[in-house]
């Protein structure tokens, strides 16, 4: 008897539908998310397992109120392409009155975009996405977090502002409760309504209800008031989603939490969140020395947001970044220090900004981002050299459930986002991945020895390669974190010479003169900034040759 193809089609794409949904379900199952203590985390057979939020910031809050780049690309590509650049999560941005506002709401994609003269855009749209363009613009912004679930990438909705538009200044009427386009009732409505709509889609981990509160009626007493009751109808609407917090100022003060926690009905769901950007202190990185800044600039983060950290919250940085042609030597020096403290506290974080282009921004039609993980038109990255220096800071580095080795230091390279590693005792030590990186004990002695072995880290001269030894005793042993910012590692050879960590031009690990310690602003320390952080996950060393071995017994002959 034979196989008739058309009458099995059915059960076919029955037996289809049924294994996508088992696929989807095995890859999402562990959501929600909750917290653990500072950690966010996901439940699994063997207890709670972090997952580190490495997201990127899509756009929907502009004047057009739809997810930027659709007249580029299909939203599924775009979707991919998020996670093709190592990114898992999006921070989607929206204007309340996309939800609250049914004039604003209920307008097709192709009439919001007429209105404000984008042509071309409408061409563009048409191409890429003909299948949303005669939508609302809500079931448009809809259909974007469809594509993100359907692509498994974990989503924070975050609400930037009410009327849609540019955020942001301290006259816009939309900085804080009270506002002339922020009536805190109404916002209320608005997160109850995006909760409620999103409840049971998986990949919606989170809501950040409100961006950037800040101007002239910013007040600490009323902050309490409002973002708890935000915080409960979220939770009641959507008990699932963590619920993200902003401070005051721009996102960039959080103190006040420090004497009097936040009140609520529920527990392990609640995140803060904060802003760091270069050019908040761009004049301090024009003229200052980079050590010293980064010192005073982490320092001040630490004591408005950082601080959460040790009281047993998740701080998420959901909004940082950089000019990413290279050129702004202020970004350039203030994307180091971010990348050391980043990697040291293992922050959950979001890029600033996936968009290569605005539909109309500020008044400027196809206005390009610099700021931009992809290029104009939204077909590549803009700098890849970039996303390979934040790749390292995508992984998480310790936390719950990700203890596969014991606990142990790596030595981790800010401006390369590389890490040291070694392949025998006889060759040089490198940079490379992280994923692969030497697993060092610092030792209350100031001695870096790889771990599990006799080996120690030794300053050999300047200008030279460093060494392993095991012979551990002598001062070209004993490491110390010194400068402003505690990022030069420096030793003291045998013949009285200061030196520092260095790297060559092979990424070879070397050691020469201490520079750019204080003072100088022109001087650029990149090279010699290293930062030894905790880690739990893999060390990358290859098994012991036999060389190995027969050094390993000769130092554990002699220290015994």
């Amino acid at each position: 008897m034979g196989w008739n193809l058309s009458s099995s089609l059915p059960l076919l794409l029955l037996l289809l539908l049924l294994l996508v949904t088992i696929l989807h379900h095995h890859l999402t199952a562990a959501l929600p998310l909750s917290t653990n203590s500072r950690w966010i985390v996901k439940d699994g057979e063997g207890g709670d397992t972090r997952v580190k939020l490495s997201c990127v910031n899509w756009v929907s809050h502009l004047d057009a109120v739809i997810a930027e780049g659709l007249s580029k690309q299909p939203v599924d590509m775009i979707s991919k392409k998020i996670l093709d650049m190592g990114f898992n999560c999006v921070r989607l941005t929206y204007p309340l009155f996309l939800f609250t506002n049914d004039s604003v709401g209920s307008v097709t994609v192709r009439l919001s975009l007429r209105k404000l003269g984008l042509i071309e855009s409408i061409a563009g749209f048409q191409a890429n996405n003909p299948s949303i363009i005669d939508l609302p613009v809500i079931k448009a912004f809809q259909e974007v977090v469809a594509s993100l679930d359907r692509n498994n990438v974990m989503m924070i909705l975050d609400n930037q502002i009410s009327k849609p538009g540019w955020c942001c200044s301290d006259f816009d009427g939309n900085g804080f409760f009270g506002d002339r386009y922020f009536d805190p009732e109404v916002w209320l409505k608005g997160l109850t309504k995006v909760a409620t709509m999103f409840n049971n889609t998986t990949n919606v981990v989170g809501m950040s209800l409100r961006n950037e509160l800040r101007g002239p009626r910013q007040n600490v007493s009323i902050w309490y008031r409002y973002m708890q009751k935000g915080a409960e109808v979220v939770h009641a609407a959507n008990p699932n989603v963590l619920v993200i917090l902003s401070g005051l100022s721009y996102d960039k003060d959080l103190s006040f939490i420090q004497t009097q926690d936040v009140n609520l009905t529920f527990s392990n769901k609640l995140v803060f969140e904060a802003h760091w950007y270069g050019f908040s202190d761009s004049e301090d990185w024009e003229t200052g020395n980079p050590n010293q800044v980064c010192s005073r600039v982490v320092d001040n983060i630490m004591s408005k947001s950082g601080f959460l950290l040790d009281k047993g919250y998740p701080l998420f940085i959901s909004e940082w970044g950089v000019d990413q042609r290279g050129t702004n030597q202020n970004d350039n020096r203030y994307l180091n220090c971010f990348m050391a403290w980043a990697a040291d506290y293992d922050l959950d974080w979001a890029l600033w900004t996936l968009a290569g282009s605005y539909y109309l921004r500020e008044g400027v039609v196809g206005m390009e981002e610099f700021y931009g993980a992809l290029n104009w038109d939204w077909c590549e990255p803009r700098n890849s050299s970039f996303l390979e220096k934040i790749s390292s800071i995508q992984s998480p580095f310790q936390g719950p459930g990700l203890s596969n080795t014991r606990p142990h230091k790596i030595i981790f390279h800010p401006a390369t986002g590389l890490c040291v590693q070694r392949q025998s005792f006889f060759k040089p030590l490198t940079l490379g991945p992280c994923t692969e990186a030497e697993g060092w004990d610092y030792t209350p002695k100031k001695t870096l020895t790889i771990k599990g072995t006799y080996y120690c880290l030794q300053a050999d001269g300047v200008g030279k390669k460093a060494k392993l030894g095991i012979i551990c005793t002598d001062s070209s042993s004993k490491w110390e974190p010194i400068s402003a910012s505690k990022l030069h590692l420096s030793s003291k050879t045998n013949n009285g010479a200061v030196v520092c960590l260095d790297i060559d031009s092979e990424n070879n690990i070397v050691t020469n003169t201490c520079r750019c310690l204080t003072n100088d602003n022109m001087c650029d320390p990149a090279s010699q900034w290293f930062k030894v952080i905790n880690s739990t996950m893999g060390v990358g060393t290859e098994p012991y040759s036999r060389v190995d071995a027969i050094l390993q017994s000769l130092g554990a002959n002699l220290l015994g």
